[in-house]
């Protein structure tokens, strides 16, 4: 690896690390776009992760690419993939997970439905998926794509962009924005617990957060 590659690796790696304690729904205060479908949830209680794409698509029926992806991932990467519409097959079990956690995956984010539920929360690798399916995509060779940009949950991820998933679901990040991203979102979440504080001693949210002026400013208007 050169030096470059290493250096950029590491800058991706801290601005990732910025995210560690910054929940998606603090996101969703701040941000419009780049938001999964809300169906896409985690198999395992209580994860957070965040780290660079590894973006891959998989035909309806054929899985082979997944295994040639795993082989391209670097330890603290997000497998992000795309199924390409498909609703019916699972592309994800227990033998993908034990090979995703040797491969140094932190987190698997899945359009689409995958198998084997009770070995994936025995790992603890934190998958997000729409459900499980027994019928699972077999080894047929019809292509696919890895490194390329995909849809997922529909949200457009390109690879290397930041993917941060927790409870709440799921955000990609544009890498250039993610160090101010996660400055105001600290902000706002160091906050909170003061205002929670003064709206249990009496005090009114809609004073504390401005909606009160907001709403009569709209209802005179």
């Amino acid at each position: 690896m050169t030096a470059t590659g290493s250096s950029a690796e590491a800058s991706i790696a801290q601005r990732a690390a910025l995210f560690r304690e910054i929940e998606t729904a603090t996101l969703g205060h701040i941000l419009t776009e780049g938001f999964m479908a809300p169906a896409l949830q985690c198999v395992i209680e209580g994860p957070r992760v965040c780290g660079p794409a590894l973006t891959v698509s998989v035909p309806p029926d054929d899985g082979a690419v997944l295994s040639c992806a795993l082989t391209q991932a670097k330890p603290g990467d997000i497998l992000v993939i795309d199924r390409l519409g498909d609703d019916r097959h699972a592309c994800w079990g227990a033998v993908m997970t034990a090979a995703a956690q040797a491969a140094g995956i932190v987190g698997v984010v899945i359009d689409g439905f995958v198998t084997d539920v009770a070995a994936i929360r025995a790992s603890g690798l934190p998958v997000w998926c729409r459900g499980r399916s027994p019928l699972t995509t077999k080894l047929l060779g019809k292509g696919g794509t890895i490194s390329e940009t995909v849809n997922c949950g529909g949200a457009t991820v390109r690879p290397g962009d930041l993917v941060l998933a927790d409870e709440n679901g799921v955000c990609v990040i544009d890498p250039a924005e993610a160090e101010a991203l996660a400055r105001t979102c600290a902000g706002m979440q160091a906050a909170e617990p003061g205002i929670i504080e003064r709206v249990s001693k009496g005090e009114r949210i809609d004073e504390i957060n401005g909606a009160r002026k907001l709403f009569e400013t709209s209802r005179a208007s």
